[in-house]
């Protein structure tokens, strides 16, 4: 199955892939209607809504190596920002997406795997589809890799290998 989300009218296609989700015209609205999760006292999210961990950011320029940011529309830029010539690596997922929260422990390893790469996740929901829009998403999960702030590549669906090895071209780029 695939997930197309479309931010104008909701279109419903064909599932394509069996590593993606197609929401039903009701689970787009609920989807895009969800709130994002509020971080709590000590400034973690604790559980991501995909089931991994994943810390808020408490500046807009801090990102916490070995570990998986969760960022919005107003934290992701500045974010990107400083990370400078590091290579930035960006879960795209949704709350009720079941291959989003299969990648999502493995997305946490890799945070703590590869700590020259930082790792930060978007929840795609009504407060950031303008980002999700402008980054060009279309399926969940989808992963977005960047450097010196461009995006120069993507892996659609969950396809762990495909993302290692995506990681590690850019790294060697």
């Amino acid at each position: 199955m695939a997930l197309r989300i479309a931010f104008s009218a909701p279109s419903i296609r064909s599932p394509s892939s069996s590593s993606s989700c197609t929401p039903s015209a009701s689970s787009l609205n609920r989807s895009l209607g969800c709130r994002p999760q509020r971080r709590s006292s000590g400034g973690s999210l604790g559980a991501s809504g995909a089931g991994g961990r994943a810390v808020a950011a408490r500046s807009s320029l801090e990102t916490a190596v070995g570990q998986v940011t969760e960022v919005d529309r107003d934290t992701f830029w500045p974010l990107v920002k400083a990370a400078g010539d590091r290579v930035v690596v960006l879960d795209m997922y949704t709350q009720w997406c079941g291959p989003c929260k299969v990648m999502a422990p493995k997305f946490l390893r890799l945070s703590e795997e590869y700590l020259d790469v930082t790792f930060m996740k978007l929840n795609c929901n009504q407060e950031n589809k303008h980002l999700a829009k402008e980054l060009g998403i279309k399926v969940v999960p989808t992963f977005k890799i960047l450097k010196d702030g461009k995006v120069v590549k993507e892996v659609r669906g969950a396809k762990f290998d495909d993302l290692v090895l995506a990681i590690e071209t850019v790294k060697s780029s």
